[in-house]
């Protein structure tokens, strides 16, 4: 049963990922018929801590309440890539995963799961700016950056701040079943389950520096998105070789012609979702996908939702309807 959570914080710890899990497991909603916790935030370093804010968090357990935890929550905290962790605190996570408790990484907080060696073998997320450097410290974790929340048993890991909310609810729908969950999500004002995942958020600006004999093809290809194009007509225009044209532009881009086509179609269509009023249709015909089933078809492959959940979710109130 999951009825003694804590928050084990560092110093430098960002407020918000805190308040999710404080949000989620500390409130009484007893009121509403909801499952009420044992919950306590417990320091690692200290009486008195340091937020990422500026201001101070005191009168915290110490780290002798994580033995009784059923989940132990890692919120996010400052440079935590680059930092140790006190022995005792990765002592106490391997515990609690020995003894059949969970833990729960929140953005950064990933990194001390990592240092206590829980990642080892299993399925983890990460905010994506932190992937590379995550696999780097930790080799045997499987770090998958394009996805909000990874359950893997004991180990449940979080994307970047609000996936937080997400793996949170995801807890409660496992252990109270999904009227709970969405009766929790209705009082957060928040979905109680979000399509998708981070390929939405992440962002891939264009490979300029090192396209030296394929940009003037780049720039061209830019600007006709909308039309059909092949690789010996892309050659022709760089006067190449088809073949020697597919191999300049991997190694100027680091990927082939119709993927750097296709993601560029992409990146066009979730800009005019974003900023336009047109509708699904004309948004997959100016990018190239030709129409709304081609575009639909791509984004689920691409982001993991819909061109339309995608515009409710990221168009700006200027553009509401």
């Amino acid at each position: 049963m999951l009825q003694n959570v804590t928050a084990v914080l560092l110093d430098g710890v960002h407020p918000f990922e805190l308040g999710v899990v404080c949000e989620v497991f500390g409130l009484d909603r007893s009121d509403a018929g909801l499952p009420v916790h044992d919950f306590a935030v417990v320091s690692a370093e200290g009486p008195v801590l340091s937020t990422h804010a500026g201001f101070t968090i005191g009168n915290l357990h110490g780290l002798d309440r994580l033995e009784e935890a059923d989940l132990i929550a890692v919120p996010a905290g400052a440079d935590y890539g680059r930092r140790e962790f006190p022995p005792e605190l990765l002592d106490a996570l391997r515990r609690a995963v020995d003894r059949g408790s969970r833990v729960l990484s929140v953005c950064s907080g990933v990194f001390v799961l990592g240092a206590a060696g829980l990642l080892d073998g299993r399925r983890c997320a990460s905010h994506w700016r932190y992937a590379a450097e995550l696999s780097r410290l930790h080799p045997r974790a499987i770090v998958e950056p394009d996805v909000l929340y990874v359950d893997e048993g004991p180990v449940v890991t979080s994307a970047g701040t609000a996936a937080g909310i997400d793996a949170c609810l995801h807890l409660l729908r496992q252990e109270y079943g999904p009227e709970t969950a969405n009766a929790v999500a209705r009082r957060m004002v928040v979905p109680p389950h979000r399509d998708g995942g981070q390929a939405q958020f992440i962002e891939r600006p264009l490979p300029r520096d090192r396209c030296d004999t394929v940009g003037t093809v780049l720039g061209w290809m830019e600007r006709h998105l909308d039309q059909e194009m092949t690789v010996e007509q892309l050659a022709a225009r760089a006067h190449m070789s088809p073949r020697t044209f597919a191999r300049r532009f991997q190694q100027e881009t680091g990927t082939t012609p119709y993927r750097w086509l296709l993601r560029q179609r992409v990146l066009l269509a979730q800009e005019l979702l974003e900023t336009t009023d047109e509708t699904v249709d004309s948004v997959a015909s100016r990018a190239g996908f030709g129409n709304a089933a081609g575009l639909r078809h791509h984004f689920l492959r691409t982001l993991g939702t819909t061109p339309n959940a995608y515009r409710r979710t990221f168009r700006g109130p200027s553009h509401a309807a």
